[in-house]
C-alpha cells in the first residue's frame, strides 16, 4: 500500500490542538541548541584561519585541513550513526556524541601543535556525525507529524541557518578580541551547557526490532562519502587536476555504486532502496542539496567580495551577515504557516525559486560603495527563501515515514545538508578564488548559482507534481521494503 506523504493534509492546527508543554519546549531547546552548535562549527573558524596558522606554524596549504579534518568525518559517518541510533538507542548515542564533541572542542582549544589541533577537529567532526542525525530523529519522533512537527522543524531550521551565519560574524569578533582559541572554546562551552540538561529531558527511542547492522553497506557508503568529501574539499584549494583528488573522486563513485548493489541484495539494508525511490525522498533531498550548496557558496564568495573589493572590515562584513541572520529568523517564524496552507512540496519549490531570483540580484554588484546595500538586501531576501527551503525539504522527506525509519530518513536529510555545505564552495567558489578579477569571478559564480537554483526549482515542480490538483492529493510512492 502506498504511503500518503502529502503535507497539505496537516494544515493549521485545529482549535483543540494542545499547546507545546514546558517539557516539550525544553526538549526542543536542547535539540536545537545542539544543532546550532554544529552549524556554528562550520563557519566560526573561517575568519580565524590565517591567525591560527601563524600561531601553530601551519602554512597556507595546510590550513585547508582545519576545515577538511572536520568535514570528512561529519559528512562521511552521518548515515552510519543515524542507523546505529535507530537500532541501539538515539538518546544514548546523542549523549555520547555531545560528550565527544565537548572533549574534542577542549582539545582544539588547548592545541599545542598542528597535529593536536587537527585531531581535535576530526573528533569534533565525528561528534557532529553522531549529534546531527540522532538529534533530528529525536526531534521528529518526539513531535508528532502535523503542526507540532512543522513548528519544531521550523525552529530547528532557523537556528541551523542562523548558526552558520552567526559563526561568520562571531569568528571575526572573537579572533580580534580574544584570539582564535576562543572560537573553539565557544563550541566547548555550548556542548558543556547542553550535555547536563539532555539526560533528564530526552526520551529514548529505537526501532522495536533489532536487525543486524548492515556492515558491508556501512563500509561502502562511509568510504564513498569520505572519498568524495576529501576530493571536493581538496579541490577547493588545489583544483581537480591533482592525482589524489582524481583518485579519491573515482574511488568515491565506485564505492557508492558498490553500496547501491549491496543494499539491493541484503535483507536488512542500511538504506532502504524503496525509500530512496519515494518521490518525496528523492526530489526533496535534491532540493536540500541545491539550497545548501548554493547558499553556502553565496556566503563564502560574498565574504571575499565585501572585504577584498569593497574593502569592508571584518566587523562591517559581519553587519551584512547579521542582517541576513535577522531575515532568516523572520522566515523561520512564517514558513510553517505557508507549509500549512500550501503544503511542504509547493513551499519547497517556491522557496527555491525565490532564493534563485534574489541571488540573481547579486549579478549587479560592482566596486562602488552603494553595492553594500544591494548585497545586504539581496542576500537577506535570498536567505529568507533559503530558510523556507530548509524547513520544507526536511518536512517533505520525513513526512509519512514510520518512527522506526526516522533515523534513516533524517540521516538522509542531514547527509544532504553536510554534503551540500561541503560541495558548493569547491565546485563554484573556486571560480572566484582563482580569478584574476575577483569582481568578475563573483559575478560568474552568482550567475551560475542563480541558474542552478532556478533549474532545480523547475525540476522539483515537475518531479513533486506541485500543480494545483497534485497539491491537494496524495503523493504516489513506492511502498516501504520489508526488513
Amino acid at each position: 500500500m502506498a504511503i500518503d506523504t502529502d503535507l497539505t493534509r496537516t494544515k493549521s492546527p485545529a482549535p483543540g490542538t494542545p499547546r507545546m508543554s514546558r517539557r516539550d519546549k525544553l526538549v526542543l531547546f536542547v535539540l536545537c541548541a545542539a544543532q546550532f552548535m554544529v552549524a556554528l562549527d562550520f563557519s566560526v573558524l573561517n575568519v580565524a584561519l590565517p591567525v591560527l596558522g601563524a600561531d601553530l606554524g601551519m602554512d597556507r596549504s595546510a590550513l585547508q585541513w582545519a576545515v577538511t579534518a572536520f568535514a570528512l568525518p561529519s559528512g562521511g559517518f552521518l548515515l552510519l550513526f543515524g542507523r546505529i541510533g535507530d537500532l541501539y538507542g538515539r538518546r544514548r548515542l546523542f549523549l555520547a556524541g555531545l560528550a565527544l564533541f565537548a572533549a574534542a572542542s577542549v582539545l582544539a582549544t588547548l592545541a599545542w601543535d598542528p597535529a593536536s589541533f587537527l585531531a581535535g577537529r576530526a573528533l569534533q567532526g565525528l561528534g557532529a556525525a553522531v549529534i546531527v542525525p540522532t538529534g533530528m530523529s529525536l526531534l521528529t519522533t518526539t513531535f508528532p507529524e502535523g503542526s507540532a512537527r512543522d513548528r519544531a522543524l521550523g525552529i530547528s531550521g532557523t537556528l541551523l541557518s542562523l548558526g552558520f551565519t552567526i559563526g561568520v560574524v562571531a569568528g571575526g569578533v572573537l579572533t580580534d578580541t580574544l584570539g582564535w582559541r576562543s572560537t573553539m572554546g565557544l563550541l566547548a562551552l555550548f556542548a558543556l551547557l547542553v550535555l547536563p540538561l539532555a539526560p533528564g529531558l530526552l526520551p529514548e527511542s529505537r526501532t522495536p526490532a533489532r536487525p543486524h547492522l548492515d556492515v558491508p553497506g556501512a563500509v561502502t557508503v562511509t568510504g564513498g562519502l569520505l572519498s568524495l568529501i576529501y576530493a571536493l574539499t581538496t579541490a577547493a584549494g588545489h583544483g581537480f587536476a591533482r592525482a589524489d583528488v582524481l583518485t579519491t573522486l573515482v574511488l568515491g563513485l565506485v564505492l557508492l555504486t558498490a553500496f547501491a548493489v549491496v543494499e539491493s541484495r541484503t535483507s536488512a539494508p542500511l538504506v532502504s532502496l524503496p525509500m530512496l525511490r519515494r518521490r518525496t525522498v528523492a526530489w526533496g533531498n535534491l532540493g536540500g542539496l541545491v539550497t545548501f550548496s548554493m547558499m553556502s557558496t553565496v556566503v563564502f564568495v560574498l565574504t571575499l567580495y565585501l572585504q577584498d573589493v569593497l574593502r569592508l572590515s571584518a566587523w562591517e562584513t559581519g553587519l551584512v551577515f547579521g542582517a541576513q541572520g535577522i531575515a532568516s529568523v523572520l522566515a523561520g517564524s512564517v514558513t510553517p504557516r505557508f507549509v500549512g496552507r500550501l503544503g511542504a512540496r509547493r513551499t519547497l519549490v517556491l522557496s527555491l525559486a525565490g532564493q534563485g531570483v534574489f541571488t540573481g540580484g547579486l549579478l549587479f554588484l560592482d566596486a562602488h560603495a552603494w553595492s553594500v546595500w544591494l548585497a545586504t538586501a539581496a542576500v537577506s531576501l535570498a536567505s529568507m527563501f533559503h530558510l523556507g527551503a530548509i524547513i520544507s525539504y526536511g518536512l517533505t522527506v520525513t513526512s509519512g515515514v514510520p518512527d522506526g525509519e526516522q533515523g534513516l530518513a533524517t540521516g538522509l536529510v542531514t547527509s544532504t545538508q553536510q554534503v551540500g555545505i561541503t560541495v558548493g564552495i569547491p565546485l563554484l567558489g573556486v571560480l572566484a578564488t582563482t580569478s584574476d578579477d575577483l569582481l568578475a569571478g563573483t559575478r560568474t559564480v552568482m550567475a551560475l548559482d542563480t541558474g542552478i537554483v532556478l533549474a532545480a526549482a523547475a525540476l522539483l515542480a515537475v518531479g513533486l507534481r506541485t500543480g494545483r490538483a497534485a497539491a491537494s492529493g496524495p503523493v504516489e510512492t513506492e511502498p516501504l521494503g520489508t526488513r
